[in-house]
Formats: C-alpha cells, structure tokens, sequence
C-alpha cells in the first residue's frame, strides 16, 4: 500500500512538472516537432525497457487480432492528439486552461462510462458532473467562447482511457503499440522536414538535443510508475491522487509562468474544485463502507 501511494504520487509529480520540460524546448522546437520526437524516443526506450524485461511474448498474438491493432490505432491517435494540444498550450502560454481539462477529465471519464460501456454514475457523481458542467458553461458565457483547449485535452485523454480500459494488453506493451503505431506518421514528418531543410533537432543546441532525446523516459517512467502504483491501491485513492498533476500545473501556471486566475475565471474554477470535491469524496465514502462490509 506505501509502495504504491509512492509510486503514484512519483508518477502524478512528474506528469505535474511537464511544463517546465515542455517550456524549455520552446524557444528551439515548435510543439508539433516535439511530439513528433516525443513518439521517436518514446518508442526507442520502449523498445529497449521491452528487449531488458524480455516482454515479447505479446506480439505474436496480437498481430492476429486486426481488430484489437484497430481499437489501438484509434487509441494512438487520441493520445497524439492529446500530446499535441497539451504541449501547444503550454508553450502558448495556456498553461492553466490546460489544467482545467485534467481538473475535469475524471468526469468525463464517468460520462463516457455511462454512455459507451452501460456503467451507470450513483447520484452524487450524476451531481459533480452536473456542477462541473454547469461551471463550464459559466466559463463560455464569461470568455464568450468555450475553453477548447481544456475540452479537448479532456475529451481526447478521457476517450485514449475508454479504449485503454477496453484494451487487452498492460501499460508498457500498450504503450509500446502505440509509439509503434504513429511512428510512420512521426518519422515521415521528420523526413519531410529535414529534406525541406527545417529539421530543428539539426539546428538546435547540443542541450536541447539532449532534452529532445530525454523525451523518451520522461514519457514513459511516469506511466510505469503510475501502473506500478495503481495495482497496489484502491481505484478511489488513484482517483484523489491524480488531482497532483493538474495542481501542480497551475500553480507553474500562475506562479512561476504569471498567467492570470481571477475574477469570473477564478469563479468557475472554483465550482469545478467543489465538484471535485464532491466525486472525490463520494468515491473514498464509498471505498471505506464497502471494505467494513466485505471484511464482516
């Protein structure tokens, strides 16, 4: 149980302080080249945790299953787009709207429960989301424009977990897959590039090539982490912990990086905190009547 709540709080640190990693690219890479590396290095460090851990014995198999190669094509795709629109927030200075979607992608997750996997929501959850819902629209009607950045972070990341949660293979082969799946897409990219002579990696400092390269475990370690954790702790628990990454992210955000949250922006996000609140503790009230119940 430590073990685990140490794992994971490690995993929800890390993914809090990708700001800072993302942030000192920007001025070398543009956010599309570092996705685009960011799935070359992810999926050559893969390849070597995989050769280390001797962990093939899924790929035979799985190239019998086109339609399970589907479901993952979609999943990679999702998770494309999540890096993309996540590293073009933070180096467009959007850093705290960015941390909105991952304030409320648990709800959505339980939305999309409820409507593609016949899981049915108890009344206090039906509730947060109602209130975080009603908070965003707060949010569009004060902006005069929805917060994209934060639905589409939390709809792309909530549907990569719904085909995840249907998947059939573990974090680390999954994630293998998919860096394997996209990774013509991103070699492509950067062929194009270097032959119309705008390959930034090629011109970049010997320090931002570096950081460049360290994309690789900096994408992956935390997601090992987070699985290790995970399996040694409730699901509620999992559930309060991941709040870490996106507090962590607006306090860079507003502390360390000056993007404002006050006035009606402040407001709204405050409901959403209250909502969440609420789910969370609905969820551990739960846990913690259900163990008595199941030990008597």
């Amino acid at each position: 149980m430590q073990a685990g709540m140490l794992y994971a709080i490690a995993a929800y640190i890390l993914w809090g302080l990708f700001p800072i990693y993302f942030k000192a690219l920007e001025a070398e890479i543009p956010p599309v080249d570092i996705v685009m590396h960011r799935i070359l290095w992810s999926f050559l460090f893969l390849m070597i945790v995989l050769t280390v851990r001797k962990q093939w014995g899924w790929v035979k198999p799985m190239l019998k299953q086109p339609r399970v190669i589907g479901g993952f094509v979609a999943s990679a795709l999702l998770l494309t787009a999540n890096w993309t629109m996540y590293i073009w927030a933070v180096n467009n200075n959007h850093i705290v709207e960015a941390s909105l979607g991952y304030f409320i992608n648990p709800m959505v997750s339980v939305a999309l429960g409820c409507m593609f996997l016949h899981e049915r929501p108890r009344f206090l959850q039906w509730l947060a989301i109602a209130i975080a819902a009603a908070a965003v629209l707060w949010l569009t009607w004060q902006a005069g424009h929805p917060p994209w950045i934060a639905l589409t972070l939390a709809l792309t990341f909530g549907g990569y977990g719904l085909l995840r949660k249907t998947a059939s293979l573990g974090a680390l082969p999954g994630l293998a897959l998919e860096t394997a799946l996209v990774l013509p897409l991103a070699l492509a990219f950067l062929v194009y590039t270097t032959v119309q002579d705008h390959n930034t990696f090629s011109s970049a400092s010997t320090s931002t090539k570096w950081l460049l390269a360290a994309a690789g475990p900096i994408t992956s370690i935390p997601l090992l982490m987070f699985a290790a954790g995970a399996r040694r702790i409730p699901l509620s628990l999992v559930g309060v912990l991941q709040y870490i990454t996106p507090s962590l992210q607006l306090l860079l955000g507003v502390w360390l990086y000056g993007e404002q949250l006050d006035g009606d922006r402040l407001n709204g996000f405050i409901v959403i905190w209250c909502a969440l609140a609420l789910y969370s503790a609905e969820g551990l009230w739960r846990t913690f009547k259900i163990r008595p119940e199941a030990s008597a």
